[in-house]
């Protein structure tokens, strides 16, 4: 069921957490930044390939296997937010998005608004990036 949002439509304290419109309106964002996402990708397939490769100066071609690694680097980023994005999806069909994956608790309007695809608070979060780093330093 395909929700209609009001025209101008922002998620507010003082509306149902995760209800229908915040729902609907996180789901389009989502979505959204994802279609970008995926044609941001597409045109550095594109470019990859029309680059002439066997450029004869030795710099030339250093300069673009440099340029060539960026773009490969960014798209690989923009993989890992797409998978990222379709994880908050599955949340969203699971009835489970806005949610602290860790402790239950809502995530937070101004949390999602800046991460939509934030699956922790913000404390949940730090918890966890502490101990990755505890762990990372033990190593």
């Amino acid at each position: 069921m395909t929700i209609k949002l009001p025209e101008g439509y922002v998620p507010s304290e003082n509306e149902e957490y995760m209800g229908p419109l915040q729902l609907e309106y996180f789901k389009q964002k989502l979505l959204t930044w994802r279609t970008e996402l995926l044609a941001e990708s597409q045109e550095t397939i594109e470019h990859l390939r029309e680059e002439n490769w066997h450029e004869p100066d030795i710099a030339d071609r250093a300069s673009l296997e440099t340029e060539a690694g960026v773009e490969l680097r960014t798209r690989n980023r923009y993989l890992k937010l797409i998978n990222k994005i379709d994880a908050a999806l599955k949340r969203m069909e699971a009835g489970e998005y806005g949610f602290c994956e860790e402790t239950g608790d809502p995530i937070g309007i101004k949390r999602l608004e800046a991460r939509p695809i934030a699956s922790m608070t913000i404390e949940a979060q730090e918890r966890h990036e502490k101990l990755e780093k505890q762990y990372a330093e033990e190593e």
